[in-house]
Formats: structure tokens, C-alpha cells, sequence
């Protein structure tokens, strides 16, 4: 039996799949020119691939964030009884 903190693995599983799909919509979605393009077209053209290039990254990490916490998951034990704490009384002065 494997050891597994389901709150993680869950969290884990569904950053995974969400960047896995927004990567895959967007390789999909890229912005292509024509030939004989005006000045202005060119540089709506370059914007449109850099506002692209920044949601393909941002995908990109939302999917390695939710691998690791995948893999962290199976690391991860959670403590039987939660957390005890200590009080310390303060010396009495007579």
C-alpha cells in the first residue's frame, strides 16, 4: 500500500491536466502571416506571437507545477493526532 496525501495528489492532477489542455489548444491556435503584409499588419503580427509565446509559458509551468506536485504527493505522510504543543510556564519570582 502506498502512502498518498489525496488533497495534493488531486491538486497535482488537475493543474496537470489543465496546462496539458491549454498547451494542446494553444499549439494549435498559432498566429501565421501572409506575404505582402503592411507595416501595421507585421506588427500586430508580432504581438499576437508574443502574447502567444507568454500564454504557451504560462501553461508550460502550470503543468510542471502540477507534475511536481504529483510527485510530491507520494513523499508526502500525513501525521497521526496533528500537531502537539508544548506550553512552557514561565519561572514564578518570589
Amino acid at each position: 500500500m502506498v502512502l498518498v496525501d489525496k488533497k495534493i495528489l488531486s491538486g497535482g492532477l488537475a493543474m496537470l491536466i489543465v496546462g496539458i489542455v491549454l498547451i494542446s489548444y494553444l499549439n494549435s491556435t498559432v498566429p501565421i502571416g501572409q506575404a505582402g503584409m503592411t507595416e501595421e499588419q507585421a506588427f500586430d503580427l508580432m504581438n499576437k506571437e508574443r502574447v502567444h509565446k507568454e500564454y504557451s509559458t504560462l501553461a508550460a509551468m502550470l503543468a510542471g507545477v502540477g507534475f511536481l506536485l504529483v510527485l510530491i504527493s507520494f513523499g508526502a505522510r500525513r501525521k497521526k493526532g496533528g500537531a502537539k504543543t508544548l506550553e512552557k510556564k514561565p519561572p514564578e519570582v518570589s
